[in-house]
């Protein structure tokens, strides 16, 4: 189900140096903001929440999400590039569910590293918020790929749609809409991070046993699927 090949092409392509550019632009921000909230602040437990919660997850994660999951297979889709890979002797099931490594391997790099360090910046991992949004991190890191990398498969505006996933859905109608929230991969992830630290400072509008469920359906479904999709693309002398 893995293959080295397909792995080490997928790696290559999301890691040039514009996409790696991209990609550590926000962890670098997070690190930049938390570093100036605690000189400016010092240590404070709910200010780490807010800063690891608002920007961390909220924004970081699924934008680096859309970077990884979309540019696992997009280009290739988009530049007619795919047909390439799809000549060779490997079946497509095995090309999606390893560029779905490769891309929650990147997103959980770029993202939950950065938020472990952002952190212990912010407040020395008091009450256990650094490592509880680490986790949330992690764990949102693996559905968002799988996410968007089924969008890469089926659209070429896959970059736009994931972008509005999770700027408008997440960020604007999770904030505001209450039913809005059991339908956000943020909200999961932020039920296994309550777990983690307990208390009131992490807190999530849906209940970890749910939680736990829908990100493991939403990452087997959209990876099956995008399987599915790419079985549908046929390439010269294919029958």
């Amino acid at each position: 189900m893995y293959d080295p090949t397909v792995a080490r092409l997928t790696y290559r392509a999301l890691l040039g140096r514009r996409r790696a550019l991209i990609l550590c632009a926000l962890p670098v921000l997070l690190i930049a903001i938390s570093a100036l909230v605690r000189g400016l602040t010092g240590a404070d437990d709910q200010i780490a929440a807010d800063v690891l919660g608002g920007f961390a997850l909220a924004t970081m994660v699924p934008i680096i999400g859309v970077i990884a999951g979309t540019g696992a297979i997009g280009p290739e889709i988009d530049d007619g590039s795919v047909v390439y890979l799809l000549a060779k002797p490997i079946k497509r099931p095995t090309i999606i569910f390893t560029k779905l490594i490769v891309a929650v391997a990147v997103t959980m790099a770029f993202s939950a590293v950065p938020t472990l360090i952002a952190g212990l910046i912010l407040n020395g991992n008091g009450q256990q918020i650094a490592v509880a949004y680490t986790i949330a991190a992690l764990v949102a890191s693996i559905a968002y790929a799988a996410l968007f990398l089924l969008l890469g498969t089926i659209t070429r505006h896959a970059v736009v749609f994931g972008l509005v996933y999770a700027l408008v859905w997440e960020a604007l109608f999770g904030s505001l809409v209450a039913g809005a929230r059991t339908l956000s991969v943020q909200q999961w992830s932020l039920a296994v991070a309550h777990k983690v630290a307990g208390g009131d400072l992490i807190t999530s509008d849906v209940g970890l046993p749910l939680a736990t469920v829908l990100l493991a359906g939403v990452t087997v479904l959209a990876t099956w699927y995008a399987g599915q999709k790419l079985r549908t693309l046929k390439i010269a002398g294919e029958e």
